[in-house]
């Protein structure tokens, strides 16, 4: 059976995308090759075809986590202006949908306990995700100098992260909303965008 030019580079991103799933649900040491190649409806045999390794499969999947979250945020933010954008982007990313959604959600809440023991490759794909991620919310801030708010932006990302991360480790739905609501009235009066 003869395949297309674009069946190798699509059966590589389906791999991909599955393995981005699975590593935000488990984590890069809680899910295996074989789990991954399942996931994409394909045999472990084919795994070495797309990848020399679980480590350059790792660094692929959380590039992958780290674009369609951006996607998925640039739709969020389009035609907004900066205040508005970050606004925006606040209240979607502290919330309560991106709680329940460890599988879906940023890489950064689910993954960065989990990367100080990956390869150089996987942390410094990690790393461009989060620098990439300051360099937008810095843009959406409407004061300060450059280096300002790429300060503010990396201070607030942690702290929009760390509430998130918080929120899906307390058991009380109530009291996980009062966290986040409380983060996000913060973060948004640190940044400078509330009336």
């Amino acid at each position: 059976m003869r395949y297309s030019d674009t069946h190798k580079e699509e059966t590589r991103q389906k791999v991909v995308s599955a393995a981005a799933a699975a590593v935000r649900a488990k984590g890069p040491e809680g899910v295996g090759v074989a789990e991954i190649m399942a996931g994409a409806g394909l045999t472990h045999g084919g795994f070495y075809a797309h990848f020399a390794s679980k480590e350059a499969l790792v660094a692929a999947a959380v590039e992958e986590a780290f674009r369609e979250s951006r996607e998925r945020f640039i739709r969020l933010t389009a035609g907004l202006d900066g205040p508005q954008a970050f606004c925006a982007f606040v209240d979607s990313y502290v919330s309560m949908t991106h709680r329940a959604r460890p599988d879906g959600g940023c890489p950064i809440v689910m993954l960065s306990s989990d990367l100080p023991r990956q390869g150089e490759a996987v942390r410094a794909v990690f790393q461009g995700g989060v620098q990439r991620l300051i360099a937008r919310l810095a843009a959406w801030l409407p004061t300060g100098g450059e280096d300002e708010r790429l300060r503010l932006a990396a201070s607030l990302l942690a702290e929009m992260a760390g509430a998130v991360s918080l929120s899906r480790a307390m058991s009380d739905d109530e009291a996980a909303e009062r966290l986040l609501a409380d983060a996000r009235h913060s973060i948004k009066t640190r940044a400078g965008v509330l009336p």
